[in-house]
């Protein structure tokens, strides 16, 4: 089954059951200061678990795009290296806001995976959470599965939240026994090991709860449903191939890195550049078709990272120019029928791309030949972990966030020494606050201390409306003004 047809089952199917069929919202959550991107289905929808906000409807199916490269879900330092991570991904999630709860959560989630999704009862299993004795026994009673195909675990596997505040509660985990061509060995086993062959397809969230900041759980008005089942985990099942990059909503895309590296795809260690790749085009282009930009803090500096990451790996399979802006096309062509703002925005979020690439790639090289000249000193000295600040001098003086710098050194096998880096970035912010003022020809000290950074919108446009972040009166009836928004370089 292929994942067009995966998506519309699902929605299909709980459509006929009295649910509402709402849009993906953007992965740029737009109002939410406690995540940095749409990580789940259920984020929309918050405010309504929460009882403080009502929608005309107590049921709802959707179709998430999410983005987990930060923050508490985050699967960055995984893409590449298995079968099934991603930092772009659809979920597919059904909702009940104080209507049904678990035992037409569970009855549903069975029916719809063994019979318009055909996969065979004998091969699938339960996790529940360890104190849920009530979903243990509707998984024996209405589902009939037996005792040795439920497993219960703990907190830390079987009880869901979004982040560190908001709605929560235990969940029940569906997997799929691949077999024991992808067993890890003799240890094998469900909460016993990270391997691929017990493969999680669905998730089935119980909310009960409200989690404050300072972890204190309150019981929700009105306990409800929140599912989230990946799409492409689901299209690798159905599709009976080994990972998410070889389903049709991925295999495009590393298709089209092997044409442009002149490099087969290798499904081990020699296609992790390929996987990665293909994973951080889709997340680039949807976080700047919804509205993130790169920069230096916060999602947009997350943002960078992916790109810069991607762009790393594309040295790996010798592409030495900017090559990204390229499969823009191919993310378009795989997913803009169902998404069409990328489509809309394609023009601009490959300018965009082409942009960042570029202005890394003036000092990627450079980079690269400093971490060269930096292994080649360790292995002279017989050491096996670069110093922080050499860390410091990547990430400061060549653009290299933290993480790339650890992936490269995991990849010879060395260290980074990340206490010494975030010392030594700690003391870069202590000298960054103490000249918060500036000295300008405007005549006089201007402070600064407090006021947001002015947002560059120079790539979108060249002239806007904005709004003062600050105002300074200075000697001689002069003054100083910083603009909230702004199409101008500092520098010009």
């Amino acid at each position: 089954m292929k994942a067009a047809e995966a998506r519309t089952v699902f929605i299909d199917f709980f459509t006929a059951r009295g649910h509402k069929h709402v849009p993906s919202s953007p992965v740029i959550p737009h109002g939410d200061q406690t995540i940095l991107f749409t990580n789940a289905g259920m984020n929309q929808f918050k405010e309504v678990f929460a009882g403080r906000e009502k929608r005309p409807y107590v049921r709802a199916v959707s179709s998430q795009k999410c983005i987990r490269a930060g923050g508490k879900h985050n699967d960055l330092d995984n893409v590449g290296r298995t079968a099934r991570h991603l930092t772009f991904f659809e979920m597919l999630g059904n909702f009940s806001f104080g209507d049904y709860f678990k035992e037409e959560a569970i009855e549903w989630a069975w029916e719809l995976l063994t019979g318009p999704y055909g996969l065979p009862k004998e091969k699938l299993y339960a996790t529940v959470y360890e104190e849920d004795d009530e979903a243990r026994e509707l998984w024996k009673k209405k589902i009939a599965l037996p005792d040795e195909r439920i497993v219960a675990l703990g907190k830390k596997d079987n009880f869901w939240s979004m982040g560190d505040v908001g709605p929560c509660g235990p969940c029940s985990e569906i997997l799929f026994d691949r077999g024991p061509k992808y067993s890890c060995g003799e240890g094998c086993g469900i909460g016993k090991c990270d391997c691929d062959r017990y493969f999680e397809v669905w998730n089935l969230v119980f909310m009960q709860y409200d989690q404050s900041p300072d972890g204190t759980l309150a019981p929700l008005p009105r306990p409800s449903i929140d599912t989230g089942m990946g799409l492409e985990r689901l299209c690798m099942v159905l599709q009976g191939v080994d990972s998410v990059y070889e389903t049709d909503l991925l295999a495009a895309l590393v298709e089209e890195v092997v044409r442009l590296s002149g490099r087969p795809y290798d499904k081990g260690a020699e296609g992790v550049p390929h996987r990665v790749i293909a994973d951080h085009i889709r997340s680039l282009v949807f976080a700047l078709a919804d509205g993130a930009f790169p920069s230096n803090e916060g999602r947009g500096y997350v943002v960078r990272r992916i790109l810069r990451r991607a762009a790393r790996y594309g040295r790996m399979l010798e592409l030495g120019e900017p090559f990204l802006h390229k499969l823009v096309d191919t993310v378009d062509e795989l997913m803009g029928d169902v998404y069409p703002e990328i489509r809309e925005r394609k023009e601009s979020i490959r300018g965009l791309i082409s942009a960042e690439e570029e202005r890394f790639g003036q000092t990627l090289d450079q980079g690269l030949a400093k971490y060269e000249e930096i292994k080649k000193e360790l292995s002279r000295r017989g050491k096996r972990t670069v110093p922080g600040r050499e860390v410091f001098l990547l990430h400061d003086t060549y653009g290299f966030p933290p993480d790339l710098v650890a992936r490269m050194a995991e990849e010879d096998g060395l260290s980074i020494d990340l206490e010494g880096y975030e010392k030594l970035m700690e003391e870069q912010r202590v000298r960054s606050r103490a000249h918060a003022a500036f000295d300008d020809s405007l005549g006089g000290e201007i402070a600064l201390e407090g006021v947001p950074a002015t947002k560059f919108r120079g790539y979108e446009t060249t002239e806007l409306e904005t709004v003062l972040s600050a105002f300074r009166p200075l000697a001689d009836g002069k003054a100083a003004a910083v603009l909230a928004e702004t199409p101008f370089y500092a520098e010009s």
